[in-house]
């Protein structure tokens, strides 16, 4: 494999870079002000005298864009010794700072503050405090050279937290005074790595004790009722760091720490980092089996995205720097085979029961099958067009397509994971590529190890030769009105419509006081109004769209249960709907006679049920490190 390209040395800054590792660049954050979304930091940065061009990072890893917040970037100020110093921005690269460091100078100082968005969108730009807790991403605060290599520019880390407070990161503590947690030094490239979780209401939980290297389970929550975890989810957690043992032959960290973030005033999303992950849900999560069932494969994803993502990375996406754009072809793997991964490994761990699989499986499948946007743009251009794709709402999302490249990622290599069953009649599977091709090296430090596609199909053709090569590239430059259901169909079951929601729909729909009519009307409607149409369905033909807001229905008041009646009663009668849309009020009469409709899998007669197999926990007979040995194949 390639080795990861280093930062350029621009031509003027090399020679203006700490020429030692003894000479970190320090950063001590502030965090006492979060409460007010307000975070403090100090730089002091090794310098020698003349022309600095100071960087911010701009494309910050796991989130595929130009994301960096340089707009939340405020109080700016350098310093040698007492002399303030000018400093322009770069009228072209809005992330580069330009100044003139004077003679005899050979450290400055620094001083930023970071505006905390309250946002709940978003990803580390997104909202990150609360009253008593904050999630610091050090991306948000770091300036650094021009030229320096994240590899090998030391970082001297450290924190200042409120009274009371507790914190939980994978940077190791080398001291604590008072409220001031002082961190070994590190890499740039780790410290932006490793995000910390701090909160008043905080704990931390051993996971699978005895397991080689250690992990564990780090929690900050809004208050301290919503740090509750009953036994079953603590067991699930234990069982999921011994199935990725068993699955991935391997560990590359040297601990583990899952960052959950329990609140309501947050962005909820999911962060991979090598040795820990920023996981954030609603407060009540653990409290409320519908949030439950939703988040049930948050920590599996990104735990997985330890081994794909962080250890082996598309070559596109390992730029070595956070200047360099980074190109997402590959995401159909990165994520998409995480997508897979994550979700099985949630069921082999008990977080979801096979069902509860399913029938997420099922509305994915069938959302994905619904999605007119499929017949012009291809997967390979979602992933290609990711950095442009997050922040795209909901509405006209099934003709637009967004970030389609994780579910329908998954039902790809569900089908990868059934063909090679099929092929090698049960002796062979996907969990042989995961230990072939995660597993190089057994346990190391963390590293990256780039991967193009070639590689993915010669490490498949090693496990069971088939033409995968163009396997995949018909899955993945294809236009077609259909996802690929062949991992279901292969794996002994059929997507079914009914008159009853699964688990997994009627889950979402409490959680968001919606209603999901997109395989009957097309319609998805949330706090009684439309956040979605279906392209050519029968709300659309009748001149509904997203944005308008629901009145009334068959003459009364909207209410979701009155629209499940109407549907329900659709074969018989009419659906008439009163909507408002900017103030204007409209009648529209909806086409459709076909009652709830609901997808399902639906098991297969006569056929094989690979995906009971597939869903079913690793055994071990290794011990307590099982799976921890290495595929002990080439590179």
């Amino acid at each position: 494999m390639v080795k990861l390209p280093l930062f350029l040395l621009a031509l003027c800054g090399a020679a203006h870079l700490p020429t030692a590792q003894s000479d970190p660049l320090e950063i001590a954050v502030d965090l006492t002000n979060t409460s007010r979304r307000l975070l403090h930091a100090r730089l002091s940065i090794a310098v020698k005298p003349g022309p600095l061009t100071l960087l911010y990072p701009k494309w910050i890893p796991g989130e595929h864009s130009p994301s960096g917040p340089v707009e939340n970037l405020a109080g700016i100020t350098f310093q040698a010794g007492d002399r303030k110093l000018p400093w322009r921005r770069d009228e072209v690269n809005m992330y580069a700072f330009h100044l003139e460091v004077p003679p005899a100078t050979s450290r400055l100082d620094v001083h930023v503050d970071f505006l905390a968005t309250p946002t709940t969108t978003g990803f580390s730009a997104g909202a990150s405090t609360a009253a008593n807790l904050c999630v610091l991403s050090w991306n948000t605060l770091l300036l650094y050279p021009e030229g320096a290599d994240p590899a090998s520019l030391q970082i001297q880390p450290s924190v200042k937290l409120p009274l009371d407070w507790r914190l939980g990161s994978a940077l190791t503590t080398s001291s604590i005074d008072g409220n001031t947690t002082r961190f070994e030094p590190v890499a740039m490239a780790t410290l932006i790595d490793s995000p910390v979780l701090a909160g008043r209401f905080f704990k931390e939980i051993p996971l699978a004790p005895e397991i080689t290297p250690r992990h564990y389970l780090d929690i900050a929550a809004d208050g301290p009722e919503d740090l509750s975890i009953n036994s079953e989810d603590l067991t699930s957690f234990n069982n999921l760091i011994r199935e990725a043992g068993r699955l991935f032959a391997s560990h590359h960290y040297g601990s583990y720490h899952f960052l959950l973030t329990l609140s309501d005033h947050v962005a909820h999303f999911g962060l991979e980092h090598h040795a820990s992950s920023d996981d954030r849900v609603d407060a009540r999560t653990y409290l409320d089996d519908d949030l439950r069932l939703q988040a049930a494969e948050l920590l599996p994803h990104e735990f997985t995205h330890s081994w794909n993502g962080k250890y082996r990375r598309p070559a596109g996406l390992a730029t070595g720097n956070y200047s360099t754009p980074m190109r997402g072809e590959l995401l159909w793997v990165y994520e998409g085979l995480t997508q897979y991964l994550g979700d099985v490994l949630a069921a082999r761990s008990g977080l979801w029961t096979p069902a509860q699989y399913k029938a997420y499986l099922a509305d994915s499948a069938a959302t994905l099958d619904a999605r007119p946007g499929r017949t012009w743009r291809d997967l390979s251009d979602t992933a290609v067009s990711a950095q442009i794709l997050y922040d795209t709402p909901e509405s006209w999302d099934n003709w637009r397509r967004s970030v389609d490249y994780y579910g329908e990622g998954e039902l790809i290599w569900l089908e990868v994971d059934t063909t090679i069953r099929r092929l090698s009649a049960g002796r062979k599977s996907l969990d042989d590529f995961c230990r072939r091709f995660f597993g190089i090296g057994g346990d190391t430090p963390a590293r990256v190890v780039p991967y193009r596609l070639s590689d993915i199909v010669e490490a498949l053709n090693a496990v069971q030769p088939h033409s995968w090569n163009q396997f995949l590239g018909e899955r993945i430059s294809a236009t077609t009105p259909h996802a690929p259901l062949g991992g279901i169909t292969e794996g002994g079951y059929r997507l079914e419509y009914n008159a009853e929601p699964n688990d997994f729909i009627r889950a979402e729909d409490s959680s968001r006081h919606g209603q999901n009519a997109w395989f009957s009307l097309g319609l998805r409607i949330s706090s009684e109004a439309i956040t979605d149409v279906l392209i050519d369905s029968p709300a659309y033909k009748a001149g509904l769209g997203p944005g308008m807001k629901l009145i009334a229905i068959n003459g009364r008041s909207y209410t979701d249960e009155l629209l499940r009646t109407a549907m329900g009663e659709s074969k018989n009668n009419s659906i008439e709907l009163i909507t408002e849309n900017t103030g204007f009020y409209k009648t529209v009469k909806i086409d459709y006679h076909d009652g709830l409709r609901y997808p399902h899998l639906v098991r297969s007669k006569g056929t094989k049920d690979l995906l009971g197999d597939i869903l079913k926990p690793l055994a071990s007979t290794e011990g307590p490190n099982s799976g921890t040995r290495a595929f002990a194949g080439r590179e």
